[in-house]
């Protein structure tokens, strides 16, 4: 069924959007991250343009994330005092990024710097995620233990330490306030709730039990995700309600299947799984960057 998006100014299939939402809403689920990495690089491939595809991806977060979450909550999986810090920052983030998206959208930069930052997000995480986990797997495969990393370093030496007594943390604030911040930012400028790198961020680098990490993800992605829409819609007006809908409905169910398929996934596999994946669509955003297109001009009504 072809549906008219006003916004965008173009028609799409809608059964096509519905599915890309049901995928994204089931990696939201059995990864505990926004999907967002995934779903704007394949609006993009669609034909919707970076900007549109930027603006609205972060409304279809905050439904795929909040299912998410509810999950996550009945098993006990939420530091919410953590999440409240990651807030924090993320709100912070996201008011920068959308003020950055606007000047870029003004200089008519904004879909090229979309592009290139997703190849280089993309490759990096998905090559460093995918050589730690491997290395993991082998380890444990012939037996060894696992590296021990020194806790004590530049962390320690951090001011404002909190107790985060969920997570059995006593760290400095900073650390979960800069990790938000910095997610704050990709909401906004590259329309992901970016669970791919808060995920790694709050592991390596905050210290926290990966079983909490999923629910926390997701819970600070529901906030950060609706302000960036809000931000968005009123800057930018690069916010496409059919769209997002359509995302939303797909999310919604995803999520839930999602959730219950998780739990059957090792986290070294699901590890494996989502860097493979992460690096599969860097690969494709790069190639379309380098390789010559079909055509090389397209006429268009403005």
């Amino acid at each position: 069924m072809q549906l008219y998006l006003p916004i965008a100014e173009m028609a799409v299939h809608a059964e096509t959007i519905l599915i890309l939402g049901l995928g994204v809403g089931f990696l939201s689920g059995v990864f505990g991250v926004g999907g967002g990495f995934l779903t704007t690089p394949f609006l993009i491939f669609l034909g919707i343009p970076p900007a549109i595809a930027v603006g609205t991806q972060p409304s279809q977060l905050i439904a795929s994330s909040t299912t998410g979450v509810i999950g996550h909550w009945r098993k006990r999986n939420v530091d919410f005092k953590m999440a409240t810090y990651m807030l924090f920052g993320g709100f912070w983030g996201t008011l920068v990024g959308s003020f950055l998206f606007k000047l870029l959208k003004h200089l008519g930069h904004i879909d090229i710097t979309i592009s290139v930052l997703y190849v280089v997000f993309l490759g990096g995480i998905g090559l460093s995620m995918l050589s730690e986990s491997l290395l993991t797997l082998f380890r444990r495969r012939r037996g060894q233990a696992p590296d021990k990393k020194q806790t004590s370093g530049w962390k320690d030496r951090l001011p404002y330490k909190t107790n985060f007594l969920h997570s059995k943390l006593y760290i400095s604030a900073l650390l979960p306030i800069t990790v938000g911040f910095v997610g704050g930012m990709m909401v906004s400028v590259l329309g992901i709730g970016a669970g791919f790198l808060l995920v790694p961020a709050m592991i390596y680098i905050i210290g926290m039990p990966p079983l909490l990490v999923a629910g926390t993800s997701l819970f600070q992605i529901i906030f950060t995700s609706a302000f960036a829409t809000i931000l968005q819609a009123v800057n930018n007006q690069t916010v496409d309600l059919v769209l997002a809908l359509i995302l939303i409905l797909g999310g919604v169910i995803g999520a839930q299947l999602g959730i219950r398929v998780g739990k059957y996934i090792k986290g070294s596999v699901a590890r494996i799984m989502l860097a493979t994946i992460i690096l599969a669509v860097g690969m494709k955003l790069g190639s379309d960057l380098l390789i010559k297109p079909s055509y090389l001009y397209s006429l268009e009504v403005q």
